[in-house]
């Protein structure tokens, strides 16, 4: 049974004067401060965070979507134990526990009720986890429909089966410390993702052909002795619309800045650099726009991507996603960054830049190594040291000479499917000098258009 009255919070000794310290002693304010320990409102969530000393200092956290199927909730469980417990040992503080958390909103009809019921084995797995390694979990906490329960209180005259409704936003001593230290928790998941997904509008039709028809001008050259040269007309285009977006009138309002970019990007220019950046080399030369001036344009250039692969291009987005998460997290902003890494993977669950990004952003390694490389230029090297499992235990400074491909990544590959060229009825579309992609008209598209050759020209991930 959990005792409410015990102090669980980031109380600690060596915390500068100037901050506040805030004590959480009851599962209301636990569920309360969830949002401002993440930087955004999970849904659809699993959160564990590690408590450390004899007053339970929070540190470490992890956070995975839920899985669909209850069959992959054990291993789940299992892999964000490890993280979670791996990272803090490798930071150096082995935590004493560990307070989890269930987010997920009820579906229509459903009560909150009976998901608290639903994801009630998952909590027990996720406490079996945790205590397989000695950490035992103090907290599980359900929020779901703006009210919560506990899973380790039997007593229901604190903790009601009917649940406990959240307190009001910004009314309580955590909401109010956040907001003196600049602390803002203005988004949703579902909002931060928004400007990620592909579009479900008409223009993804269209979007769609131009894909087909620079497919079929593009992908054999890029596949032959003209694959330099397409490479570089790529990451000029690259840079011509980044100069684009860059010089357009700033726009305060999300959706309306997401739908300004959109208008200035051509559909044949964005199905020419979300094919070219399925090149590993092209795409880590492009992740060397990661800081200064290039680095917002940039990112509001990968986010239009993301949402330009549309249809049977829905495995394409790994790539820009994984761009966008890499700049988001280099520029500071982690929350977004992790959200664009697993939508990468669930783009591409095999996608190993996305795996390793993901990993090392939410164990909240620092960024630098790998801004060190991309500065100097040199892109192999970068793509080296995003397979060594070395740079994710340390601050890996040169890259080794004999490494191993990260296997311990927390995600298991699918297997591989053959891919073929796509075939169209029409259309068609010419390289110009440089290797820009120059569309001729749209084009009818392939019959079946999940076959593309994607895995083929991204030339190793």
């Amino acid at each position: 049974m959990t005792n409410h009255s015990e102090a669980i919070g980031p109380t600690d000794p060596s915390t500068p004067i100037d901050q506040p310290v805030v004590t959480l002693r009851t599962p209301a304010e636990l569920a309360d401060a969830l949002p401002y320990l993440l930087g955004f409102k999970p849904e659809n969530s699993i959160v564990l965070i590690a408590l450390h000393g004899e007053r339970g200092r929070f540190g470490g956290r992890v956070r995975l979507g839920i899985p669909e199927r209850a069959e992959d909730w054990a291993s789940t469980a299992n892999q964000l134990a490890r993280c979670l417990v791996g990272g803090c040992e490798r930071r150096g503080s082995r935590p004493e526990g560990v307070v989890a958390f269930l987010c997920r909103e009820p579906a229509d009809g459903e009560s909150g009720k009976r998901v608290v019921d639903g994801l009630r084995p998952l909590a027990q797995l996720l406490r079996t986890a945790c205590g397989g390694l000695d950490v035992p979990v103090v907290e599980v906490v359900c929020i779901t429909g703006g009210r919560f329960w506990t899973y380790c209180c039997p007593d229901i005259r604190c903790c009601p089966p009917e649940g406990i409704r959240l307190l009001r936003p910004g009314t309580s001593v955590l909401a109010a410390a956040a907001t003196y230290m600049g602390i803002q928790v203005n988004s949703t998941q579902s909002e931060i993702r928004s400007r990620l997904v592909p579009w479900g509008t008409a223009a993804a039709v269209e979007q769609e052909r131009a894909l087909d028809a620079a497919g079929l001008a593009l992908i054999p050259k890029m596949l032959g002795e003209e694959g330099g040269d397409i490479a570089t007309g790529i990451l000029d285009l690259a840079r011509r619309v980044m100069a684009r977006l860059a010089a357009a009138e700033v726009i305060t309002d999300r959706l309306e800045a997401d739908n300004r970019d959109d208008e200035l990007l051509a559909h044949d220019e964005a199905a020419a650099l979300i094919l070219g950046l399925q090149v590993r080399t092209t795409r880590d030369r492009a992740a060397a726009w990661m800081e200064g001036d290039a680095a917002p344009a940039a990112l509001r250039l990968w986010r239009a991507l993301a949402r330009r692969c549309v249809g049977a291009y829905g495995e394409h987005a790994a790539a820009p996603l994984a761009l966008a998460g890499w700049v988001a997290w280099s520029l500071g902003d982690s929350v977004e960054g992790q959200e664009a890494l697993d939508m990468a993977l669930d783009a591409d669950p095999g996608y190993l830049f996305a795996q390793l990004l993901n990993r090392a952003c939410n164990e909240d390694f620092d960024p630098e190594p790998i801004r060190r490389l991309l500065r100097g230029g040199s892109a192999d090297q970068t793509s080296e040291l995003l397979g060594a499992e070395e740079w994710l235990e340390g601050d890996v400074l040169e890259c080794p000479e004999e490494q191993e491909p990260l296997e311990d990544a927390g995600v298991t590959p699918p297997r591989r499917r053959r891919r073929r060229l796509p075939h169209a009825a029409g259309g068609g579309g010419r390289v110009s000098g440089g290797g820009i992609w120059t569309s001729n008209g749209p084009g009818t598209g392939p019959r079946n258009r999940r076959r593309t050759i994607r895995r083929g020209a991204r030339n190793g991930r």
